[in-house]
């Protein structure tokens, strides 16, 4: 089994790397990473949270791209060139396929960040040593903060969390509507907690119970996100990290589950 899903796994990360549309999203966002450095320069006093901040912006924006993007035609290409069937007549069953597809993108979106992460600290290693002034007066976080790989952990989780999302819409529908379903689920990802408080704004308890219902089955994307912490130097807890990304694999078992069925209930003849 193990053996079956690296197969599948490893063909994806080869196509993806292939794949010109993701060289160019990490070029562009290595290149929006430096230029971040030039627009710190017009920032006096605040060159290092400028360029930490766009950093880890770009990062999120490209890296949400290439979830989004791939992930809605993992499953969809293979369906829509046949070549599902001579894939499904071999010794691999169906939810062995959607794992490897899964774990094939996980890997193309581990290699993308590690590449914009040093990006980013070349950036900021690079302003050091230019102008060493500024590591003594970085009071709030140190220029070459270890705490960004911290940002950039959350970060990848959340777009795991995004990628089953946009594998499980795959399994089903175009890749049109599954990467407008998924982009939805992104943005109301971030705004899910005020869900939990909808009955004190409105006064019919259904819409409140619906709220509440569509809190808990949403992703609830906002705590991946502490990019102001980081940027500020204000201080992240072990815990909540620890908590932050067991709910994220929690979600993305979940996905992946429902994709598996799904996807085990397809007909292809």
């Amino acid at each position: 089994m193990v053996r079956v899903i690296g197969l599948v796994a490893y063909h994806v990360f080869k196509e993806s790397v292939r794949d010109k549309v993701l060289y160019n999203l990490v070029l562009f966002a290595v290149l929006m990473i430096g230029a971040s450095y030039l627009l710190g320069q017009l920032t006096a006093g605040q060159d290092v949270k400028i360029i930490k901040d766009l950093g880890l912006a770009a990062s999120s924006m490209f890296g949400l791209f290439i979830a989004v993007f791939i992930g809605v035609g993992l499953v969809w290409k293979e369906v829509d060139r046949r070549s599902v069937h001579n894939l499904l007549v071999k010794p691999i069953r169906r939810h062995q396929f959607i794992i490897g597809k899964f774990l094939g993108l996980a890997v193309t979106l581990l290699v993308n960040l590690a590449v914009m992460a040093i990006a980013l600290y070349a950036v900021l290693a690079l302003m050091a040593w230019r102008e060493p002034s500024l590591v003594k007066a970085s009071v709030d976080a140190p220029v070459l903060d270890p705490r960004l790989l911290i940002a950039f952990g959350l970060l990848y989780v959340q777009l795991l969390v995004v990628t089953s999302v946009a594998l499980c819409f795959s399994t089903f529908s175009s890749p049109l509507l599954s990467a407008a379903l998924t982009a939805g689920l992104y943005v109301v990802g971030h705004f899910n907690a005020d869900l939990a408080h909808f009955e004190n704004v409105v006064a019919s308890p259904a819409a409140a119970w619906l709220a509440k219902a569509m809190y808990y089955l949403l992703p609830n994307l906002a705590p991946f996100d502490v990019k102001l912490a980081v940027v500020h130097g204000q201080p992240i807890a072990a815990g909540f990290v620890a908590l932050t990304a067991g709910y994220g694999v929690l979600y993305m078992a979940a996905m992946i589950t429902l994709a598996s069925l799904i996807f085990a209930r397809r007909d292809f003849k």
